[in-house]
């Protein structure tokens, strides 16, 4: 395979360029006016819910903000027998139920639009899609530049990796091809040995810059702003360590079960964004903002977080499976009573984590990881809970206890930051009050907003690598768990770890104890 760049499929004449979209309200000097090389993009697993619900409308909306190049094409495949207007069809009626149509916009954008059925693990299916493309793309002037999309269960990766390979459909800059890119949703694999196996096949027939892993949490708004917070300020990077910190919690709550997604939850197992929410609130700063020097320090996290002593793993890792409850005044199901769950599955729910990074800035630091479904409402945000001041001066009026500064990193449901900090009480009397310092994320500004999957599709189309996990990250990442589950595996009936909670509570009591401690 051939991977010397190709200039000519590397940028976009101005004839045919369409310019990244958010031009609108954004300062003079943002660099937001480049080229988006003309693509094709192939959606494996088209049929499926992903598609109808974020891919399509994430795609839609960025050609309403011209955050597509000119010229573009979209073919979905997928077992299911379509035809193209079928496929229109459906994909139209799913953009109705969202509320996101605009019916002018709709006709010009689904002449893009196309639907080929496959059949995953046959390759004359894959080779006929080679053909396809082929023609569409003289059509179209694409360049054969591809992006496949897999918007298929993780059991599925492989097979359609190889497929997409075997098709000879990989190939870069070879016979007038232009460039290729397959992009896998998290997650990646059930354990080290699964991630690891997954990545040997990918790169079977792709190198490692041709891979995109998303986790489209990275992408959000907030997620990206702890970075701009942290390294743009010159105020807060100095205090960003164990000297002035106290403790960090982290949580991912849901208030949402595992919905029509049990068959998908039952086989991948409880994943969430964790990780990398600990990684950029714990990296180091890189010395440029691109996407290796970005990806290596989130890499030294990984390697710097400090083994569970399984021996006392009762004190670091509480796990938790959702039973009956009350979510915004409705009854719900527990988690074995969803349709398609075993009524003894032992498939954790809920997790809280006391996690500590063994490196010079964070000794001693604690790390409270917490994520679960069915919980009292959706909340995202990271604290950063500072420490008391080591003397108080006040104490023959106060007390010798302040409150100490808690730094709070909104991302859902708003996305904000908030700073807590002492004033005096207004009046004759000496005393002390908490007040906040909020910002909301998209005050003061009137350009379009990109949700997260749209975020990750433009940087698909631009090659940008940034917001994705590299492998390295992915297998650090499960070196570290992986243990912890093994442990939970063998310790005897796993049953016995896997605490039970109400649904529309905020997980085990025991959780609610560490909480509480914190």
């Amino acid at each position: 395979m051939n991977l010397k760049e190709n200039d000519e499929n590397a940028s976009v004449g101005p004839a045919a360029a369409r310019t990244k979209p958010l031009n609108v309200g954004m300062p003079e000097g943002c660099i937001i006016d480049e080229s988006l090389a003309p693509c094709t993009i192939v959606i494996v697993g088209a049929s499926g819910d992903l598609t109808g619900r974020k891919v399509i409308p994430g795609l839609f909306n960025l050609f309403l903000n011209n955050g597509l190049p000119d010229p573009f094409l979209i073919v979905g495949c997928s077992r299911t027998n379509m035809s193209d207007q079928d496929f229109r069809q459906k994909m139209e009626e799913s953009l109705a139920a969202s509320g996101k149509l605009e019916p002018k916009k709709w006709v010009e954008f689904s002449k893009n639009l196309y639907y080929r059925s496959i059949e995953y693990d046959d390759l004359s299916s894959f080779k006929t899609l080679a053909e396809s493309l082929k023609v569409l793309e003289e059509t179209h002037k694409t360049r054969s530049n591809r992006i496949f999309e897999l918007a298929i269960p993780p059991s599925l990766y492989t097979t359609v990796a190889q497929m997409i390979g075997k098709a000879g459909l990989s190939a870069e800059m070879e016979n007038s091809q232009g460039w290729s890119r397959i992009v896998v949703e998290k997650p990646f694999g059930r354990d080290l040995n699964t991630a690891t196996k997954l990545d040997q096949v990918l790169h079977e027939h792709f190198h490692e810059h041709q891979i995109f892993r998303i986790d489209h949490y990275l992408a959000k708004e907030t997620v990206q702003n702890v970075l701009m917070l942290r390294f743009a300020n010159s105020i807060f990077e100095p205090i960003w360590n164990r000297n002035f910190i106290d403790h960090v919690s982290i949580i991912a709550a849901e208030s949402l079960g595992v919905e029509h997604r049990t068959g998908y939850y039952e086989e991948a197992g409880f994943q969430n964004h964790m990780m990398q929410l600990l990684a950029v609130t714990a990296m180091e700063p890189p010395s440029l903002f691109e996407a290796d020097h970005v990806r290596d320090e989130k890499v030294k996290v990984f390697r710097s977080l400090n083994a569970f002593p399984t021996e006392a793993l009762n004190d670091y890792l509480i796990l938790g499976q959702y039973g009956p409850g009350i979510i915004e005044g409705k009854e719900v199901p527990g988690y074995r009573d969803e349709p398609g769950v075993d009524s003894g599955s032992l498939m954790p729910t809920f997790a809280t984590m006391h996690v500590s990074v063994g490196n010079w800035r964070w000794k001693g630091v604690p790390f409270y990881l917490t994520s679960g479904k069915r919980l009292a409402q959706k909340q995202t945000e990271i604290r950063i809970q500072f420490k008391e001041v080591p003397h108080s001066m006040f104490g023959s009026l106060l007390g010798e206890h302040i409150t100490a500064n808690r730094l709070t990193l909104g991302i859902y449901p708003e996305e904000k930051i908030a700073l807590t900090f002492q004033t005096k009480y207004p009046g004759a009397r000496v005393c002390l009050r908490t007040v906040n310092m909020d910002f909301l994320y998209h005050q003061d500004y009137e350009g379009p907003v990109l949700d997260a999957y749209e975020k990750v599709l433009i940087d698909c189309i631009q090659g940008d690598q940034t917001l994705f996990w590299r492998q390295d990250g992915v297998e650090l990442s499960w070196s570290f768990l992986t243990p912890i589950l093994e442990e939970c595996e063998t310790c005897g009936d796993r049953g016995e770890r896997l605490l039970p909670y109400e649904s529309g509570s905020w997980g085990p009591e025991a959780a609610q104890r560490l909480r509480e401690e914190i």
